[in-house]
């Protein structure tokens, strides 16, 4: 077996963050170690509740009120299954629906496969300068329009958009609006109860630095989702129909409890280190990156200006997919390549080829940034010399 001698350089933290801080892996160890233990389903006092703690730690993080209206799931796109399904559920005669084309492939496939069935008419608003103006949202709104999905933070370009703006707009019209904050929550600060958000989508294993498998959806007003999965709870269970109170009321079968304990770990660490620390050290080492990768001429960067930590790259002459290639095999640095499942956004700023996309989290360290920057320009220097013999 052959072992690679160099330390792994991991800058593919939008998709997945790594690595994990030590209270997170340890709160998944001490879980795993105790039997489940949920209030009012077990005897015993032998564990802790950590379906609640997580579910308290994140409505205080959040800013979201109150606690119960935290609902955990698999992950940011079950979240989206769940709350865009249970809103159509209950507009029958179908409505016009508004996305972005900045979005991720959680929002845009649940959607076409809506329209494809004609139950919904879908408009995708497109994007200038790396944002979705909300002159072009109150542009694109028909008497019909009833709910807007979209992203609060491009996994591709790392900009952030103007959601209040945004919300406020569509809530003059009535609309329902969901945002999936899959690339915010843990990187920037997230008050929800000032925002008009009607609900708000987060996955546990990115910023929030807790494992994969959990994720939810803050849901303000509960009613108007209609439920769409069904099953045990722990709860009224002489009925054979679903609770209906919450977080019942979306929340079906066991719990990934490791996850959840994972999860409230990661927001402690978050909170320890304070966000506008972690805002701090993200600009700082993504502004490095930039200006280091502008020295060299041919590399295009799609967004100089990232709101999140997130680089996005190609360099001419070179297939991303090959780049990506050389960073592993010659560096040692873990980055992604490809369409990074927002299809629309490369066709707009590509031509549908796709990039490389560093991103950075807590646990990126200056020397990782140098390394990098050092290697990319390293390639580019190598392309452009073979470019100029041809």
């Amino acid at each position: 077996m052959t072992v690679n001698p160099k330390p792994i350089i991991y800058f593919n933290n939008a998709a997945t963050s790594w690595p994990k801080p030590p209270e997170v892996l340890e709160a998944v160890s001490q879980s795993l170690s105790l039997p489940v233990f949920g209030s009012g389903r077990t005897t015993g006092m032998q564990g802790e509740d950590s379906i609640t703690l997580a579910r308290e730690r994140l409505s205080a993080f959040l800013g979201a009120e109150p606690p119960e209206h935290i609902v955990f799931t698999h992950n940011a796109t079950d979240s989206l299954n769940i709350l865009i399904s249970g809103f159509l559920a209950g507009n029958k005669d179908g409505c016009h629906v508004l996305t972005t084309a900045l979005d991720h492939n959680s929002v845009l496939r649940p959607l076409h496969e809506y329209e494809q069935q004609h139950r919904i008419r879908l408009n995708i608003i497109p994007f200038t300068e790396c944002r979705v103006r909300p002159e072009s949202v109150e542009a694109a709104i028909r008497p019909d329009t009833r709910l807007m999905v979209m992203t609060h933070g491009s996994n591709v370009l790392g900009s952030v958009q103007d959601i209040k703006t945004i919300g406020d707009i569509l809530h003059d019209h009535g609309i329902y609006f969901v945002v999936d904050g899959a690339q915010t929550a843990g990187h920037i600060p997230i008050g929800l109860k000032d925002l008009p958000v009607d609900a708000f989508v987060f996955t546990g294993h990115k910023g929030l630095l807790g494992i994969p498998g959990t994720g939810g959806f803050y849901v303000r007003n509960p009613e108007a989702i209609t439920p769409v999965r069904f099953g045990g709870t722990g709860t009224d269970s002489f009925s054979l129909l679903h609770p209906r109170g919450m977080p019942e009321r979306f929340e079906i079968g066991t719990h990934n409890v490791p996850g959840l304990a994972a999860l409230a770990a990661g927001v402690n660490f978050i909170e320890e280190k304070g966000i506008a620390s972690i805002v701090k050290k993200a600009e700082e080492q993504t502004a490095f990156l930039i200006r280091e990768l502008k020295e060299e001429a041919n590399i295009m960067i799609y967004n100089e200006h990232p709101d999140l930590p997130i680089v996005a790259f190609n360099i001419r002459g070179l297939d991303n997919d090959d780049v990506g290639f050389m960073l592993a095999r010659g560096y040692n640095i873990v980055a992604r390549t490809g369409l990074h499942c927002a299809p629309l956004v490369h066709k707009a700023i590509d031509g549908g080829e796709g990039c490389v996309r560093l991103s950075l989290s807590w646990c990126t360290t200056d020397e990782e940034c140098r390394i990098a920057a050092n290697a990319i320009r390293r390639i580019a220097k190598n392309a452009n010399s073979s470019l100029g013999q041809a």
